[in-house]
């Protein structure tokens, strides 16, 4: 694949889901790795590569929109109580992927 920018600070990866979320977690080491939501969250829950949602909620209705991930192969998927974070026109909530404790496994990320 070419690609005008060498210094890019990102790899693209075309072997599957897996491989990249293994090649993000090498390259974090202790910090976390995120993937968008939508149908790449799904993939990742549905192989069980995700430990922790994070959606941030605002106070807008759309009236429309892409579903936050999807159908699931693998549901239903229990979700522990949320962490709420509440802050100016947002609240963060943080839930544990199975209801345990935060693993190898990656997050996923609805901003």
């Amino acid at each position: 694949m070419d690609w005008d920018h060498p210094d890019a600070p990102f790899t693209f990866v075309t072997d599957g889901l897996d491989s990249a979320v293994r090649r993000a977690r090498a390259v974090a080491g202790e910090r976390a790795v995120g993937v968008a939501a939508g149908d790449l969250a799904r993939q990742a829950l549905d192989a069980g590569l995700l430990d922790e949602i994070h959606v941030d909620l605002v106070p807008v209705l759309l009236g429309g929109g892409t579903r936050l991930v999807g159908d699931l192969a693998k549901a239903p998927v229990p979700l522990s109580a949320p962490r709420v974070v509440e802050s100016a026109g947002v609240t963060h909530l943080y839930f544990t992927v199975g209801g345990g404790s935060r693993g190898e496994r990656a997050s996923a990320a609805r901003q």
